[in-house]
């Protein structure tokens, strides 16, 4: 059949690292395109050129380097879906699969209204969010290697010695705590490395509250306990518009603060997919948790009760739920509006 004599064509592009499958189908669901194709945009853009009049939509999977595929593919005015692979059913029936089949069946959800689609988050935004999140990179390294010089330290002396005064040490506490030079060498490095990746954190973070302006809503969710600025610039940037959640339940959700236990007759038959949702405002909201906990009388009475209950892991998770239900409920989100208009109020 002519390509002119199709009324509509869906797209599916199965993106690897170095490569892409390219899958269309016909509004019957019949393939009329198939092949793998270099990972370079305009080779895509000139494969999808030939079908531009009949082009209905086109579904790109969510993997970790989906960014250059989608900003390409929307500058050139096509109608592109980020397809959320967490939540895509497996489709059944078929014997073998591979990237021929995935590519299809991306289409093939297109053309029936099933694809479950990952937020798009804009592209000027998304340099200060991935900044932040690089930023939590650093913090978890320079932990790492705060925890390895204590434990140094406690083998070699028997005794333990806190965060706060290991990362004032000099060289006459490294020489004071160990009597070989060699220990001595790698202590002293790891005190290097853990100032570079301090100096690193603050650097960062300067740059982001540089360029962040807070607005009223933002305000209120500072008024949340345990969100500071750092942690409430996480939560508004990797949220996007709140407009996405239906309500405070989908919103904690998506903050994986939400129990994925799967239970049949009030048993435990297992668990659903723990992934689903946003690792980084999981771990914010965790990290608020503890900073409320210790520092709010009401978090701390709370949690004293949660603590009767449950272990010290689940009463955390549960608090962290509350917080990321209460952000839901005070805040629009439209939270931050930034002086290079990333994020317009």
């Amino acid at each position: 059949m002519p390509t002119e004599a199709r009324e509509s064509v869906y797209a599916g592009l199965d993106l690897h690292k170095r490569n892409v499958f390219c899958g269309l189908i016909d509004q019957e669901g019949r393939p009329i395109y198939r092949r793998r194709l270099p990972a370079e945009l305009p080779v895509i853009l000139q494969v999808l050129e030939r079908y531009r009049r009949q082009l209905k939509a086109v579904a790109v999977e969510s993997t970790f380097n989906w960014y250059w595929l989608v900003d390409g593919l929307q500058a050139a005015d096509d109608p592109v879906h980020l397809a959320n692979p967490a939540a895509m059913e497996k489709y059944s029936g078929l014997k073998q699969t591979d990237d021929e089949t995935d590519a299809l069946w991306l289409a093939e959800m297109l053309r029936l209204g099933i694809l479950p689609e990952g937020y798009i988050y804009p592209k000027a935004e998304r340099p200060v969010r991935d900044m932040l999140r690089r930023r939590r990179l650093i913090v978890r390294q320079a932990t790492q290697t705060l925890l390895s010089l204590q434990s140094m330290v406690t083998r070699h002396t028997g005794q333990s010695v806190s965060a706060a005064q290991l990362q004032g040490w000099t060289l006459p506490e490294v020489r004071a705590a160990f009597a070989e030079s060699y220990s001595q060498q790698t202590a002293s490095a790891l005190l290097e490395l853990l100032g570079q990746q301090r100096r690193l954190q603050h650097s960062l973070e300067k740059q982001v509250l540089a360029v962040a302006k807070p607005t009223r809503p933002f305000q209120r969710l500072l008024r949340i306990p345990g969100i500071g600025n750092i942690l409430g610039l996480t939560i508004a940037l990797e949220t996007g518009p709140i407009a996405r959640f239906a309500s405070a339940g989908d919103s904690a959700s998506y903050c994986r603060a939400v129990n994925s236990r799967c239970e049949s007759d009030g048993k435990k038959k297992g668990e659903n997919n723990r992934k689903n949702g946003n690792k980084y405002l999981g771990w914010a909201y965790v990290e608020a948790a503890h900073f409320a906990q210790r520092y709010s009388p009401r978090a701390q009475a709370w949690f004293a009760r949660k603590m009767t209950q449950t272990s010290r892991v689940v009463a955390v998770k549960a608090l962290a739920c509350k917080l990321a239900k209460a952000a839901y409920s005070c805040c629009a989100m439209r939270w931050i509006s930034t002086r290079t208009n990333c994020l317009e109020e």
